[in-house]
């Protein structure tokens, strides 16, 4: 086996954890916090719990809302200036993937030169960032404990996958409270992204047995609780075992990459705006289907975690229960199945297939992949 690293933030997990989040900052030495989120959690009432917590320690902050769902170059271009004539010190990011992205990419400006866009692959970043806390209130993205923030270029309408050890946070805070102010779709869309990134890392090139613990329990929490998650905003068991489920993914992934799932949904996001975990939902099970025959024996195990027994089965009869899992699971969470119903038109599929080839998590995808592959996959999905 080759020499991997395996990297995580200093990791806070329970229900109130919320409440460490000022003296956390205090003892990275910040002193005035920018603190990332965005409307729907001022709205819910988080941000403003968070701040009680800044005053408690005496924190000075600034807040700054003004991040979309898929963030944009120009948003983190305005928010660094913000940062700067607001003479912030440390970032604190509260939300979801959007916002949390935005703040890593923010502090990856406040000590590097240029434009975000100049960031795009991996490795780019040559100074140390200021200290980062981060909040997650969905279970989706994992990117409080990833080196990943994923940026929209709206000049190319592509996303941009900027990775560096440098982005890991310093400490990631995770309230499973917090997840109660979701809606049913927000929970069904950020929970199959969650499940996306469980079974990518776990048949990535760069899987190791390290990562391989993270993305199983976290397949196996997500087959039995995804479902009662979004069928309640208030069943706390199912609230706490999703975010441990996003929290063991997003390990996993940070450290193994992901596959041709997300180098796919990166370039519908960015082009079409579309969400995140919806895109890759619909995604998912053409691209497991492509993927078996990299890893027959590992689809008998995600079968058996998804909660289908794979007894006396061949490998790939037990493949098939993994794509009667994955669809199932979306169809009962009324996540739509194709993606002309969210607006993808044929006509658009060669570019999106040539970008999608270049997106650096196809670099980890287990089968081998050319511009036809990947356009005959988006056809197959329309």
């Amino acid at each position: 086996m080759q020499i991997s690293k395996f990297m995580t933030p200093e990791i806070i997990f329970g229900n109130q954890s919320i409440a460490q989040i000022g003296e956390s900052l205090r003892r990275l030495g910040a002193t005035r916090v920018f603190l990332v989120s965005d409307l729907g959690v001022v709205n819910a009432g988080w941000t403003e719990r968070i701040i009680s917590y800044l005053k408690q320690q005496n924190l000075e902050y600034h807040l700054w809302t003004n991040v979309t769902a898929n963030p944009k170059d120009y948003e983190i271009h305005a928010g660094i200036a913000e940062y700067r004539a607001m003479e912030c010190n440390a970032i604190l990011g509260v939300g979801g993937g959007s916002s949390i992205d935005a703040a890593k990419a923010i502090a990856l400006l406040a000590t590097n030169e240029g434009s975000i866009v100049q960031y795009e692959g991996v490795d780019n970043i040559m100074h140390p960032l200021p200290p980062m806390v981060m909040v997650p209130t969905t279970a989706g993205s994992g990117s409080e404990v990833s080196q990943f923030s994923i940026i929209v270029d709206s000049a190319r309408k592509v996303k941009m996958a900027i990775i560096s050890k440098s982005l890991i946070p310093d400490i990631a805070i995770i309230d499973p409270q917090t997840l109660m102010t979701k809606d049913k779709e927000l929970t069904a869309n950020t929970g199959m992204d969650v499940l996306t990134h469980a079974i990518e890392s776990y048949i990535s090139l760069a899987a190791t047995p390290l990562t391989e613990v993270h993305s199983l329990q976290a397949m196996r929490l997500i087959a039995k609780h995804l479902r009662p998650s979004a069928a309640s905003q208030y069943n706390a068991e199912a609230k706490q075992a999703m975010a441990m489920a996003s929290l063991q993914a997003g390990i996993a992934f940070s450290n193994a990459i992901l596959g041709a799932v997300h180098a796919m949904s990166h370039q519908l996001g960015g082009y079409l705006d579309a969400p995140h975990g919806e895109v890759n939902a619909i995604l998912l099970p053409y691209v497991l289907e492509y993927n078996y025959i990299a890893a027959p024996e590992k689809y008998r195990l995600i079968a058996e975690c998804l909660g289908e027994n794979t007894s006396g089965l061949s490998a790939h009869d037990a493949s098939r229960l993994t794509l009667k899992a994955v669809k199932e699971l979306a169809r009962d969470l009324g996540v739509p199945e194709t993606l002309s119903a969210i607006g993808l038109h044929p006509e658009q599929i060669d570019l999106l297939s040539a970008h999608a080839l270049n997106d650096v998590c196809m670099a980890t995808n287990p089968r081998d992949m050319s511009v036809p592959d990947v356009a005959a996959l988006f056809r197959q999905a329309l």
